[in-house]
């Protein structure tokens, strides 16, 4: 008296099929409330438009993963502390990315203020 191994496979799957539906559906249901905590995760929304922007706390969220949590390089990423690069070349490579580094990483509005941080790193 064998069994049929594929039956326990077919419920699993028909579970993990039913439970990506029901989970897709709450998704659906609370998209306006997940668009709001996702804009004020990012440092977007409100308090970015108020002029609040913090250039470090960016910089603690998106820049470290690369350049090291105290700013100064690793592996292939340069340091940016002592940059010698100006900020007019920093702006730019805020903007459009150079290299390793993808542009658009900080909002176009607060571009100047991340530059002049960068370069006020010592």
């Amino acid at each position: 008296m064998k069994k049929n191994p594929i039956i326990p496979f077919l419920l699993i799957m028909g579970f993990g099929i039913g439970l990506i539906f029901f989970l897709s559906i709450q998704g659906v249901n609370n998209k306006e409330e997940m668009a709001a905590t996702e804009e004020n995760a990012e440092g977007g929304g409100e308090a970015a438009s108020a002029g609040e922007f913090d250039p470090e706390a960016l910089a603690q969220g998106k820049c470290i993963g690369c350049h090291g949590n105290s700013y100064e390089g690793q592996g292939a990423f340069p340091s940016l502390v002592g940059t010698p690069l100006s900020e007019d070349e920093i702006k730019d490579i805020l903007a459009n990315g150079k290299g390793a580094m993808p542009g658009g990483l900080v909002p176009t509005e607060n571009i100047d203020a991340m530059a002049a941080w960068v370069k006020s790193l010592e």
